[in-house]
């Protein structure tokens, strides 16, 4: 459960917005002042702080400056009551991930909040490389040549500041090896921030990356610093980059020239000094040629490119990262891993696997979710291996059959409580899978499921699946 400390003075402020974080899930504590906050952050270690900038003794400034010395990848949110949004640019520039004013509206708040767990999970969260499949950490698996060649290409540009695009299909884990290279960058102590290039609407994209002036638009009321500032200091992951709109290609192409940026109506330079890591499942040289991607932007990003081979070509691995998943899998389910028979291993690594990695990371906890248990066999991959590519000859069971040959023989079996643990399995799979879709965006699974943001956090509380919200490959 992500534990969250409230620092304001106003003690009963703080405590009803303390009794709303308890309501949505999460684990919330209270500080009064700055000294106390940094004296919670030194014994407790919390997943974010949210504080408020005037406060007697410390300011919420100087708290912040204090922070960075002793917990550089807390993520702080600041509010302010005084409408000064130059003293909320100040904290950005400290290092605070956003800013928000008073009084703000509570479900924009708690997706601010949701933003910034994310960020925090991803910067402080290892990924392992070329790492023994029963590691537990994230890890980038494989043995094959072209993963070695991987491995060495991250080993030699992750210490440079040079821009690095990372090519490959959907699936084939672009956002680990983008936060490889961070964390084994001079700048791990920076920030580390995601912009996925598709999920934000066209619309929005430009104000989110580069911020906006007051009444540059219809709603914009007050400045507000853009991502990419940010990030200063630290890596910009601009993932789908081939699918970004030609107008704000040009403003990253100013940013790769000359280090600086544009708010969104405004007329005055400004520095930054951020990495640019980029990935792409897009063919850019077909772009270019149908005048859908620039091509001085495409120059400028193809300092450095690390290919990602699919999974087709490195058949070798898909036993490893079978292993790898099935140990992870089994852990955050509080199972114990019941492992793969040589005969699963074989088919799992005769199939094309069109979807990658990632597909072979679902196919392996549907895999273990039907199981109950009992060792993972090749009827288990067969009936969750369906489509072009699985067993030839073969045609595929639908769905309705797969899972009532399960119930069937989960009742022959019989054992206490069978119709509990049944439903938490066909639970615990559906809810898995929306956070796949979303990637794991809990409030967007919520909507998906009909269900309210609290009850989705209770029921992953429950299944035990609040430990990790989905295995993120791309």
């Amino acid at each position: 459960m992500d534990t969250i400390l409230i620092v304001d003075d106003d003690h009963a402020l703080a405590q009803s917005f303390k009794k709303l974080m308890i309501e949505e899930g999460y684990a919330a504590s209270v500080a009064t002042s700055g000294e106390e906050a940094l004296r919670f952050v030194s014994n407790s270690q919390p997943d974010l702080l949210v504080m408020d900038v005037r406060m007697p003794g410390m300011s919420g400034l100087e708290t912040l400056k204090a922070l960075r010395e002793i917990a550089p990848k807390l993520p702080v949110i600041i509010m302010t009551a005084y409408g000064n949004t130059e003293t909320a640019i100040e904290a950005t520039k400290l290092g605070a991930f956003d800013y928000v004013l008073k009084p703000f509206e509570i479900p924009e708040m708690f997706k601010l909040i949701e933003q910034a767990l994310d960020t925090g999970r991803l910067m402080r969260s290892r990924v392992e490389i070329d790492q023994d499949p029963k590691t537990a950490a994230e890890a980038i698996i494989g043995r094959s040549r072209p993963m070695q060649e991987l491995y060495k290409a991250i080993g030699r540009v992750a210490p440079t500041d040079a821009t690095v695009l990372i090519r490959g299909e959907s699936g084939t884990g672009k956002e680990l090896v983008a936060r490889a290279l961070y964390q084994h960058s001079l700048r791990v102590e920076k920030p580390f921030l995601v912009i996925n290039c598709v999920a934000i609407p066209e619309t929005l994209l430009e104000s989110e990356l580069f911020g906006y002036e007051k009444g540059a638009f219809t709603g914009a009321v007050n400045r507000r610093v853009g991502k990419i500032e940010q990030a200063h200091g630290g890596t910009v992951f601009l993932d789908e980059i081939g699918d970004m709109p030609m107008s704000i290609q040009a403003k990253i192409l100013r940013l790769l020239q000359e280090k600086s940026i544009e708010r969104l109506g405004g007329r005055e330079p400004i520095e930054v000094d951020v990495r640019i890591l980029a990935a792409t499942n897009r063919n850019l040289e077909a772009a270019l040629e149908e005048g859908r991607f620039r091509e001085d932007l495409y120059y400028r990003l193809n300092v450095v490119t690390l290919n990602l081979p699919p999974l087709r070509e490195r058949p070798d691995d898909v036993p490893l990262l079978a292993d790898y998943f099935l140990n992870r899998f089994a852990r955050h389910m509080g199972m114990i891993n019941p492992g793969i028979t040589s005969e699963a291993r074989n088919l799992l690594a005769a199939y094309t696997w069109p979807g990658n990695v990632r597909e072979l990371a679902n196919a392996v906890e549907k895999c273990l979710i039907f199981s109950r248990g009992r060792p993972i066999g090749p009827e288990d991959v067969s009936a969750q291996v369906i489509g072009p590519g699985g067993r030839v000859g073969e045609t595929p069971e639908p769905p309705d059959e797969v899972i009532r040959k399960w119930v069937s023989r989960a009742l022959a079996a019989a054992g206490p409580n069978l119709f509990s643990e049944l439903s938490d399995h066909l639970a615990r799979l559906i809810i898995s899978e929306a956070l796949m879709m979303t990637g794991g965006n809990r409030t967007r699974a919520a909507e998906i499921l009909g269900l309210s943001r609290p009850t989705l956090l209770a029921k992953m509380d429950k299944l035990n699946l609040r430990t990790e919200t989905s295995v993120k490959v791309d």
